[in-house]
Formats: structure tokens, sequence, C-alpha cells
């Protein structure tokens, strides 16, 4: 088994529990389970932001994964391509609770940001090192 197969499983582990965050968030409109005593549901705020963050686990991090598939394929993982998947694995796991959990649109951006360029880099390695021929 390759380097790389346990942070592309934490992203798909990071996926499955933002389902399960979302599914909990839905319960009270959904179900009726934890409606407010108005009928309301106390967690229609953070639904929004669970589902807006889980969107995004469908957009950028698409090229996490073909980087990686394309480098064990070609048998060419090492110590950068790995750590740099930890890196990406780590922003995105940053850029969910900043999204989530607050409403602080500079800071997704800044954690963001680390998820691209690690992803650039691992495109960026893969290029220069001339694997892709």
């Amino acid at each position: 088994m390759t380097a790389l197969i346990a942070p592309m499983a934490a992203h798909v582990a990071l996926a499955a529990l933002l389902y399960a965050l979302l599914t909990a968030a839905r319960a009270p409109a959904v179900w009726g389970v934890g409606r407010a005593a108005d009928g309301t549901n106390p967690w229609a705020q953070i639904e929004r932001r669970i589902s807006a963050n889980l969107s995004n686990q469908f957009e950028w991090p698409l090229f996490f994964h073909v980087v990686c598939l394309l480098l064990v394929h070609l048998q060419a993982v090492d110590a950068a391509q790995i750590a740099l998947a930890w890196v990406f694995i780590a922003g995105r796991v940053a850029h969910s609770g900043v999204q989530v959990f607050t409403a602080n649109v500079r800071l997704r951006g800044l954690v963001f940001t680390v998820n691209y360029l690690a992803v650039l880099g691992m495109w960026g390695w893969l290029l220069v090192r001339g694997w892709w021929l």
C-alpha cells in the first residue's frame, strides 16, 4: 500500500464526517428531532455552512486525488509528495473547521491557500521531476 492512500482516505473520512454532521443538522427540519420550541431548526445557520463546505470537498480536492492517483500509478511517490499530501489534509480539516464554525471569510481564504499551494506543489513536483514522461 502506498503512503498516499492514507491521506486520500483521510479526505474521504472528512467528507463522511461532514455528511454525518449535515444529517444531524438537518434532523430538526427533516424528522422533527431537536426542533426548537417554536418549531424552527436551531441548527439552520450551521447547516448552510456544513452544506457549503461539503460542496467544497468536491472542487479543489479533485486535483489532489488525481495527482495522488497519477503518482501511485507512475510509482513516483516520494517523501516530498507525502508531506504535501498531509499538508493538504491538515489544510482541509482547518478549512472545514473555519467554514463550518465561523463566518471569518478572510481566515477561510488564508487556510484555503494552504490547500491550494499544497496541491500545486504536488503537481509542480511531479512535472519538474519529469515523472509524467
